[in-house]
């Protein structure tokens, strides 16, 4: 079996991407002579001949070299690139089939290299190549569950994951870094919780707007208040004005939830008709607008835009403002 010597390891999962370079700097070992063996560039500023001479030097007191390269390929491969470019992908696709078995090239790209790719194609093809893709997830629910099992040897439950991944995005790097100090939170005594994520990470504004319009929908007024001035001395210089917008988006995600479900009878497409990626925000809108008729959801938007045009011609505080909305809510009958 053929030796592999050298990798293009691409993708938008940056952490992945970076757990993978330290994987291959761990098997380099920790001796001595390990860091005098490995070598990183800065791929648009390195040239192609520069690289192969690192990565083909003989290893001193050691049996590999490792090279590093970051964003190599995309840069000589992009559309528009000069001469010299053409002549490197020229030298690499000529090249990379040959290196010793001690070398170790491995080319970090961040973002999908397209099928097409000369480079890409060498190392899924020739028997010394690696290629691999890092992608992330567009809904990461799933990602958190299995990194907190896999890594941590924590149990986060569903519904938690679901909170944390509405925050934090497509950033698994914020989501792993918020992911540490909730299982440091638990200490392995029991699963982290959907409380455990709002008590903890400080991206929860959203996920507290959608238990403060919980705490309305089984008419619990005191609760509700608490979360809005929870919110409102997390950020005393938004003034309130921020927190509003927030809480008029989401109660524009339940009403349009509310008529796609009448309409269609079921929750498929009510991501897209929300214009929004995540699983979690499209199963809250469609949980949470049930505890309401449409009849009362066109009603609230309608006393909210009203407030928004009394909060900005300085007609009414808005922290005032949030009190009478929540005391308005609380009085709403359930449908």
């Amino acid at each position: 079996m053929a030796v592999k010597t050298f990798y293009i390891l691409h993708g938008t999962d940056d952490l992945r991407l970076e757990e993978e370079v330290r994987h291959f700097r761990k098997q380099m070992g920790d001796s001595p002579n390990a860091e005098m063996n490995i070598a990183e560039f800065d791929g648009q500023t390195a040239s192609a001949a520069e690289i192969l001479n690192a990565a083909t030097s003989f290893p001193f007191l050691a049996d590999k070299r490792l090279v590093i390269v970051h964003g190599l390929i995309g840069w000589i491969t992009r559309k528009g690139a000069g001469d010299s470019d053409k002549q490197a992908v020229d030298r690499l696709l000529n090249d990379l089939p040959q290196l010793p078995d001690w070398a170790r090239l491995v080319f970090v790209e961040r973002g999908v290299l397209p099928a097409s790719n000369k480079l890409l194609r060498l190392a899924q093809q020739d028997p010394s190549g690696y290629e691999k893709a890092f992608n992330a997830p567009k809904d990461s629910t799933s990602w958190i569950i299995q990194r907190a099992r896999e890594h941590y040897d924590a149990e986060i439950e569903p519904s938690a994951a679901r909170a944390l991944a509405s925050v934090t995005g497509e950033d698994l790097r914020r989501a792993d870094n918020e992911l540490i100090k909730l299982v440091s939170y638990v200490d392995g005594e029991r699963p982290i919780t959907e409380d455990d994520v709002a008590e903890l990470t400080p991206y929860v504004a959203e996920a507290n707007i959608f238990a403060m319009v919980d705490a309305l929908a089984t008419g619990k007024s005191d609760a509700a208040m608490t979360l809005i001035h929870r919110l409102l001395e997390a950020d005393p210089r938004d003034e309130g004005f921020g927190l509003f917008a927030m809480i008029v988006r989401q109660f524009r995600l339940l009403l349009i939830a509310k008529e796609h479900l009448l309409l269609h009878g079921s929750r498929q497409g009510l991501a897209e008709a929300l214009g929004t990626n995540s699983k979690f925000v499209a199963d809250k809108a469609a949980d949470q607008s049930r505890s309401f008729s449409l009849e009362q959801l066109e009603s609230i938007y309608r006393a909210l835009q009203d407030y928004d045009l009394r909060m900005k011609t300085g007609r009414i505080d808005p922290a005032l403002a949030l009190d009478l909305l929540v005391a308005g809510l609380s009085r709403q009958p359930t449908p």
